[in-house]
């Protein structure tokens, strides 16, 4: 069985808190299931983690490029070892947000890969970005 994993899932199964939530999630994570993540789910797990968690960028990353590691575990849509090159954007700083990271991995699937954006700190590597630089 398959199916797609919700941000509570994620934070919880990460943070361990509050344990009986957190059990609940990773019975469902450690499973031999197939299971994906969308890059919502990843960007709210990020913003949820720093923001009320307190946990640090880079950890965040960290956590979030391991259980992505996982063997069960897929990206919804997006390349998975895009999602987390993207991902190792936002470490070093929070120059990179988490939103921008994982639209820069989904314009690397594309067939132009042109993202339109006027920010002008919008990752470029490997992609044209237009319309704000």
């Amino acid at each position: 069985m398959s199916g797609l994993l919700d941000t509570s899932m994620v934070v919880r199964y990460l943070i361990g808190d509050p344990p009986n939530m957190a059990e609940q999630a990773a019975r469902v994570i450690d499973t031999e299931d197939d299971l994906q993540v969308t890059d919502g789910v990843l960007m709210e797990t990020a913003y949820v983690l720093t923001s009320v968690y307190g946990v640090a960028r880079e950890v965040v990353v960290d956590h979030l490029i391991d259980f992505l590691q996982k063997e069960n575990i897929d990206t919804f849509r997006l390349d998975k070892d895009q999602a987390s090159q993207a991902l190792l954007l936002c470490r070093p700083s929070g120059r990179v947000s988490f939103a921008d990271a994982l639209l820069w991995a989904a314009a690397q699937s594309l067939r132009e890969k042109v993202v339109y954006s006027l920010d002008p700190r919008f990752p470029s590597a490997d992609i044209e970005v237009r319309g704000g630089r």
